[in-house]
């Protein structure tokens, strides 16, 4: 789940130029820079005309980004390897020129303006044009490989990864779900040596802006130093460790019930293919296996979308009347009529769910296969969460169109879906009667499986890349540096033995596509802190787990004004205007789960856990 900003879609090197005839524009910043030392006056006179050009292109390129992602051929991937080079060209030209400015007395707008230039390029290219062109094309290879990935088998039947992520999520054959783990990761060892030549060239980049390597200028982008980012990070895992370590021990004893010692061994790692998801980054999937017994507070909320046999467009209206209740105006009717829903028959999409920013302005989008399903049910107010944020930020000048931190993007979307609780499904009709509170422990435990299970994999991805980047994982070690990692945080392990022939990073949309994947820990993170806010100012009294701000004009009120400031202020002062803390703290998370911890422990004792 993602949004598309027009940083993201820079950031994603998949992003295609134009599609139009005519040349690209040439604004008056390329002049040559005036002699002497350059003003306040150069500074702003440079920011109006680099504003007017990122605006154009911008929208071109989202256009572009657009049919690749839902078109995709060998037409719309060269096309896309061709125009990136302009579109990363400018932007890395842009930062290396506000670069000029450094050290002036600046309005504080301008100069935050211009640190935005040279800190939120994700993927920048070598000022050479040739390593720019090669840069693009590695990048829009990569995507296009993941995107068309499937698995064959020897009989000739291909699958590709919605049909394999089925199997996962249901079958119980400890056989078959290892051949569909592994059989996806047939996509990726071919992404392997592009993936090492990419490193290179995007360090080279990041240098050329005064980074260290492509990780340092990630970390830097969150108001502080990257040593400093780097370890608020580790602080906040810290805080949930413990609880996640809990789960896990649970889970695992539960799985040892269903599938025995030698499958699940009680004192290692839990096979990654066993936890429902091709990722084992989420567990809700198997949550039957360790329901608790008698417990009947989980709602079934796939069983009541398919009772209702809602459609995709149906399920999208639902959400669109979860931001209209908050006092929000209903999505643009161009949303409706260019949004894909579902998996067009008759070609290659990229189906990974994602909203859209088209023209920065109201032209925004969904692109996703929706199913009715629990997952997509959920997953859908979040995507609306971006489009509803893109909207909000809107009057804001175009550099200041975004988030206040990447994480805050994810965070509203994962705290729109916080609301989706039994109270919110009964009153928009989809369930008749909301379980007792006494039956809390089931629906906390299910959530966990999402929430919880998800914190060490929303880590770990770029704990990943940034050791990659830095040279702590040398290329010839990616996979023994990924696994040792997924071991390290997750507790897990490869169904499967695994070498260095492989390339098991690439199979996850977020390494070959360039988006930066620590956003999401940040986001299980914040949205606790914004959920107890927003509750609170809609007068809600009883337990957070329970509580559902549909509806409530005053915590809508305040989600509006957190969201209009965009990125124009440091995120800490987004955050306090919100939370009334300019601190993200992972209190809040406990606090919604300390039922479910309590029994967690209690079920625990007399285990052996860890690995």
């Amino acid at each position: 789940m993602q949004q598309l900003t027009p940083w993201i879609v820079i950031a994603l090197l998949s992003v295609p130029g134009a599609l139009v005839a005519h040349d690209p524009p040439q604004p008056a910043a390329r002049a040559e820079a005036p002699a002497g030392p350059v003003t306040a006056a150069d500074a702003a006179a440079f920011m109006e005309q680099a504003e007017a050009l990122i605006t154009e292109l911008w929208e071109r390129a989202s256009r572009a980004q657009w049919v690749q992602s839902t078109y995709i051929t060998e037409d719309t991937q060269r096309i896309a390897a061709a125009a990136q080079e302009e579109v990363i060209a400018n932007q890395v030209r842009l930062a290396q020129e506000a670069t000029r400015f450094d050290g002036l007395d600046l309005p504080p707008e301008l100069a935050r303006k211009l640190d935005l230039l040279k800190l939120t390029i994700n993927l920048p290219a070598p000022s050479d044009p040739a390593k720019t062109a090669e840069l693009s094309r590695i990048a829009s290879d990569m995507e296009g490989t993941y995107g068309k990935g499937e698995y064959c088998k020897e009989g000739g039947e291909c699958l590709d990864l919605q049909e394999l992520s089925k199997i996962l999520a249901e079958s119980r054959d400890p056989q078959a779900l290892a051949e569909a783990w592994a059989g996806w990761r047939t996509i990726s060892p071919p992404m392997r040596e592009p993936y090492q030549r990419y490193v290179e060239l995007a360090n080279a980049g990041a240098r050329e802006l005064g980074f260290a390597d492509l990780g340092a200028l990630w970390r830097s982008r969150y108001d502080m130093t990257p040593d400093a980012f780097a370890a608020e990070v580790e602080r906040l895992w810290q805080q949930v460790a413990p609880f996640y370590q809990a789960l896990h021990c649970f889970v695992r004893a539960e799985l040892n019930e269903q599938y025995g010692d030698e499958v699940v061994p009680l004192d290692q790692p839990i096979r990654a293919d066993l936890l429902g998801n091709m990722w084992a980054q989420v567990w809700a999937n198997v949550y039957p296996l360790v329901a608790p017994a008698g417990g009947d507070g989980a709602v079934d909320v796939t069983a009541l979308l398919e009772a209702r046999g809602l459609g995709a467009v149906e399920i999208v209206r639902i959400a669109e009347r979860f931001f209209t209740s908050l006092g929000f105006d209903p999505l643009p009717e161009t949303f409706w009529e260019r949004s894909m829903f579902t998996k067009p028959a008759d070609r290659d999409v990229v189906c990974h769910a994602s909203a859209w920013d088209i023209d920065n302005v109201e032209d925004v989008r969904i692109k996703m296969c929706i199913e009715p399903t629990e997952e997509d049910f959920v997953t859908i107010h979040h995507e609306l969460g971006h489009n509803f944020y893109q909207l909000a930020y809107n009057q804001q000048p175009i550099l200041f169109r975004d988030s206040a931190n990447d994480g805050f993007h994810e965070a509203l979307g994962d705290t729109i879906a916080l609301s989706v609780t039994p109270e919110y499904l009964q009153e928009i009709g989809l369930l008749d009667e909301v379980p007792p509170a006494g039956d809390d422990i089931p629906l906390l435990l299910k959530m966990a499986m999402d929430k919880i299970a998800f914190l060490p994999f929303g880590l770990l991805i770029d704990q990943w890349r940034w050791q990659v980047f830095g040279g702590e994982i040398p290329p010839e070690q990616y996979n023994a540096g990924w696994w040792r990692l997924r071991e390290t945080y997750q507790g897990v392990r490869p169904p499967v033995a695994r070498s260095e022939e492989h390339f098991d990073p690439g199979a996850k949309y977020h390494i070959p596509a360039n988006v930066p994947y620590t956003r999401y820990f940040l986001a299980r993170i914040l949205q606790f802190q914004f959920h107890r806010a927003l509750c609170q100012a809609a007068g809600e009294s009883g337990p957070l787990h329970r509580c559902s701000i549909y509806g409530s004009q005053e915590a809508g009120e305040k989600l509006r004004a957190m969201m209009a400031i965009g990125i124009s202020r440091p995120w800490p002062e987004a955050l306090e205007a919100l939370t009334g803390s300019p601190e993200m703290d992972a209190a809040a998370i406990v606090d919604y789960f300390a039922p479910l911890e309590t029994w967690l422990d209690e079920q625990n004792a007399g285990r052996t856990c860890g690995w």
